[in-house]
């Protein structure tokens, strides 16, 4: 059975991210980085509770190749958690964790996502259940706070006490969203306080930045950063078992004070024309297809393949054109004769 605590340290894992982590994105993801936890996009513990046709659909893993696989659920009824809980557990899922970080409006304004952080009581009730109903780790996905990042520490020890086995924290409050840059300084403060797993996630666009940001923590989280880049896991995980091979002992604890020297580490992404890039975003297109049928995977790839050709030659025009394919043939129309 999957467990956070032994975990390989230090954990690399693809933040859930709605409309992006489906089955297809995730098994690229593992192709590049093997090691990666993944996680799934965000789902209504009332839509599982009651099997909500879609919401099942979006349940589905390949357990041969996206192990570990971690479900994200939301919500706020704690009979709706129990009973979501057990159906994620019997489906083959290696962790459940708990949404009390998205700040979307459509989210908070029922209670929901980052709104649990204003009722730690249902918060911790929300954990208590999950907890009860399942055997596998129930882990934990919120902000600093609501307001400030004071709240952090107050709040995330009592989600431990109410049985949490991990934390994941983003380094921003309800009220930034995602504007300014993500703090870390009170995440680092919170795994001094804890004596579970914590995870950093904000502002990761490449490998030195999670060497940088690493110190005491058990692992980072990459989500926005690996839109339109996938490359950047296989990157982080390379550079986690460098700079290992640079620090001597276990691996998460001594990154505190160790000091990586990442000149000799070239980036895949670096590394990568565009040109080189193509087979891996057809593979892409194909494995969207394989899972959900042409019309409807091309249909979702279209914002993945707008965001692969950002800042090349021509995007724009190209940008343009990609967002209206039907067929991965279209797309290899397109993209195949930038290679000649």
């Amino acid at each position: 059975m999957f467990s956070w605590n032994a975990t390989q340290r230090p954990i690399v894992a693809l933040a859930p991210m709605a409309g992006v982590t489906d089955a297809a994105y995730r098994q690229l993801i593992k192709e590049l980085a093997p090691d990666a936890v993944v996680y799934s996009e965000f789902l209504s513990t009332d839509a599982i509770h009651y099997g909500a046709k879609k919401t099942m659909g979006m349940m589905y893993f390949d357990p041969k190749k996206e192990r570990p696989f971690i479900v994200q659920i939301f919500g706020k009824d704690p009979e709706h958690f129990l009973s979501a809980a057990k159906v994620v557990e019997e489906m083959g899922a290696d962790g459940i964790d708990i949404n009390m970080g998205c700040p979307a409006a459509r989210v908070t304004s029922s209670c929901h996502g980052s709104a649990l952080m204003k009722n730690p009581e249902l918060a911790c009730e929300l954990v208590r259940s999950t907890k009860e109903a399942v055997k596998i780790p129930v882990s934990v996905k919120t902000r600093l706070g609501w307001v400030s990042p004071d709240e952090l520490i107050p709040f995330c020890t009592k989600l431990v006490d109410a049985g949490a086995d991990a934390l994941a924290i983003h380094g921003r409050t309800y009220s930034q969203k995602y504007s300014g840059s993500a703090d870390w300084n009170p995440i680092y403060e919170l795994k001094k306080q804890v004596d579970v797993p914590v995870i950093g996630n904000g502002d990761i666009k490449n490998a030195q930045d999670a060497i940088d940001k690493l110190k005491n923590l058990d692992g980072v989280m990459i989500g926005r950063g690996t839109f339109g880049n996938p490359w950047v896991m296989k990157d982080v995980c390379q550079a986690m078992e460098h700079c290992e091979s640079q620090v001597t002992g276990h691996r998460s604890q001594d990154f505190r004070h160790a000091t990586c020297d990442m000149r000799h580490l070239v980036p895949t992404i670096d590394k990568l024309t565009f040109e080189q890039k193509i087979p891996l975003i057809i593979h892409h297109c194909e494995l969207a297809v394989e899972l959900k049928g042409e019309k409807r995977g091309m249909l979702e790839m279209r914002k993945h393949l707008a965001s692969y050709v950002k800042g090349i030659d021509g995007a724009k025009e190209l940008r343009a054109r990609l967002v209206r394919v039907e067929t991965v043939d279209n797309v290899k129309e397109i993209l195949i004769k930038l290679q000649s």
